[in-house]
């Protein structure tokens, strides 16, 4: 059997027909009716106003942070328990990035965490300029408590949901609660244009502005002329044309992901019930009112760490990653700030979860033989492990 990837892109064979027309147009400059097309196809499936897209999910952050003002002095709330792509656009602004623990429910930003932060802020007379909020491996964060904690301190929130495209909260598609969302299409994402992004908001003006900015602030003049600094963030005509086919099969591809997710469940519910001694697995909870796109199935067991588990994987051909290391762990980010959810506790929720769970496997090329090949492979790992705990 070959090695089992943990996520790679999966072309449905749609988008050929889009690439080829650029092809034979010569639209392949970073602009096109490819673009336009990719832009309505995603406004019209999130139910966003405005998007723009973006090479990167990376680069939808920094124009989100250029949009909302964020500057050299600055500081934003970031989750702790994310991958660096969230809080690096901070610092590209000479800002500061302070990071928020997870609740252990959703894995997602502490309310709790967050409320304390916002009142030391306060306190210290600098509140932060935006709360980036991410919704972890699909499950959305707890959007209510996050919202109405924004509010009342009047801070802009940017919704990081670059895992979790086709995921809902109270029946609204995440990306589109915040006042800025992003998406990212990097090729191990839900859906893939190869590499990129975009920002939707609520806002014509942003969306105006961050195209703007992406296209390297070029002045309406019969010259070069720039008042602003900009970038080259804009997605081009060909990636669109992926990801205009990619958008047509995005439902499927979230009912694939959900299906792994439930097999997964189901496979080690069948040994948990046959062997007194397996380790007990835990997974993120799709709480009340949300609705995962399970874009990785993850899992957290009991007493073994999660290198071990890995290790015994990579042996059997199977790809398996760590969560993500907190980010106030990370050597790059060791003097910023970071608020637990249990101030007294002498390790936070982020860092119980990187010491604790796996992502599994969730290709949707993934075969049925092969999910039973992983599931038997941690199946038996974890009954050996559990017969010497």
């Amino acid at each position: 059997m070959n090695r089992i990837p943990l996520a790679v892109p999966h072309m449905s064979g749609k988008e050929m027909a889009y690439i080829e027309q650029a092809f034979a147009e010569n639209w392949i400059a970073p602009v096109g009716p490819n673009v336009d097309l990719f832009e309505k196809k995603v406004r019209d499936y999130t139910k966003a106003a405005f998007a723009t897209a973006t090479n990167s999910g990376t680069a939808a952050i920094h124009l989100a942070l250029r949009l909302l003002g964020v500057t050299q002095g600055d500081t934003v709330f970031c989750p702790s328990f994310t991958f660096a792509a969230s809080a690096n656009p901070i610092q590209y602004q000479g800002a500061e990035a302070i990071f928020i623990d997870s609740e252990l429910d959703t894995w997602n930003m502490s309310p709790i965490a967050l409320e304390r932060a916002l009142e030391d802020a306060k306190q210290q007379g600098k509140l932060p300029k935006a709360i980036i909020v991410v919704h972890i491996y699909g499950q959305p964060a707890k959007m209510t408590e996050i919202l109405a904690l924004a509010k009342s301190f009047q801070v802009a929130v940017i919704e990081d949901a670059a895992e979790s495209l086709g995921s809902l909260y109270e029946g609204v598609q995440t990306g589109t609660i915040g006042d800025i969302g992003i998406y990212s299409f990097n090729g191990n994402k839900i859906i893939t244009t190869s590499g990129g992004g975009m920002l939707v908001s609520a806002n014509e003006a942003w969306t105006k502005e961050a195209k703007f900015l992406s296209e390297q602030a070029k002045e309406t003049a019969p010259y070069y002329q720039h008042e602003k600094i900009g970038y080259n963030y804009r997605l081009s005509n060909v990636s669109a044309g992926i990801g205009c086919g990619q958008m047509e099969v995005l439902q499927e591809r979230v009912n694939q992901k959900r299906e792994i997710f439930a097999q997964y469940e189901a496979g080690f519910a069948k040994y948990a019930d046959t062997f007194s001694n397996f380790p007990r697995i835990t997974y993120q909870n799709e709480i009340a009112g949300t609705f995962s796109n399970r874009w990785l199935s993850t899992i957290r067991v009991d007493g073994i760490h999660p290198l071990q588990l890995k290790e015994a994987l990579d042996a059997s051909g199977i790809e398996g990653r760590l969560l993500w290391k907190p980010l106030h762990l990370q050597p790059v980010f060791r003097n910023h700030r970071f608020f637990a959810e249990d101030a007294n506790s002498k390790i936070s929720n982020a860092q119980r979860l990187f010491e604790s769970g796996l992502c599994l496997p969730s290709a949707t090329q993934m075969t049925p033989t092969e999910q039973h090949y992983v599931i038997q492979a941690i199946a038996k790992f974890l009954i050996q492990a559990g017969e010497s705990m």
